[in-house]
């Protein structure tokens, strides 16, 4: 169902929120658009500073921190899955690694959904459903255990 050019269906996708190329490109070929109608509409977002993938993946990464949705490897298999380049990722990830601790995020993050959870008097599958998901949430093993073990 297309309506206007691959352009003015960009903005109006744009406008709801930002996308990575891949998604953009996505939708729009979704739309019926021409494969050449879609490249030329895509490279002048860019030239515009419309669409940017870098930007994307900070501030999808940076909100996913803030709401506890994910972080490492759950972030970057999220970024990976809206078609961000690997490299862009990587960086993304660094930056994100200097900004905060995973121990810190992971405390925040126990904190507000585990308020009442103690380590040291929870039942072994108490332990797994926690354990379980925080690694879903792309914590790392040896962080949650250590997170637990302060906790105990």
């Amino acid at each position: 169902m297309k309506q206007g050019t691959p352009f003015d269906s960009s903005l109006r996708i744009l406008s709801l929120r930002d996308h990575s190329e891949a998604e953009l490109r996505r939708k729009l070929k979704e739309k019926g658009y021409e494969e050449a109608g879609i490249e030329e509409s895509v490279a002048r977002l860019r030239e515009l500073g419309y669409l940017d993938d870098v930007r994307f993946a900070r501030h999808f990464a940076s909100s996913a921190i803030r709401n506890g949705r994910g972080y490492g490897a759950r972030l970057k298999m999220e970024l990976a899955r809206r078609g961000v380049a690997a490299a862009i990722v990587a960086e993304v990830l660094a930056e994100i690694d200097e900004e905060h601790s995973e121990g810190e995020l992971l405390g925040e993050l126990m904190a507000r959904r585990f308020s009442g959870f103690d380590a040291g008097c929870a039942t072994d599958k108490e332990k797994r459903r926690v354990i379980g998901y925080l690694q879903r949430k792309g914590f790392s093993l040896a962080a949650i255990l250590k997170q637990l073990q302060s906790k105990a």
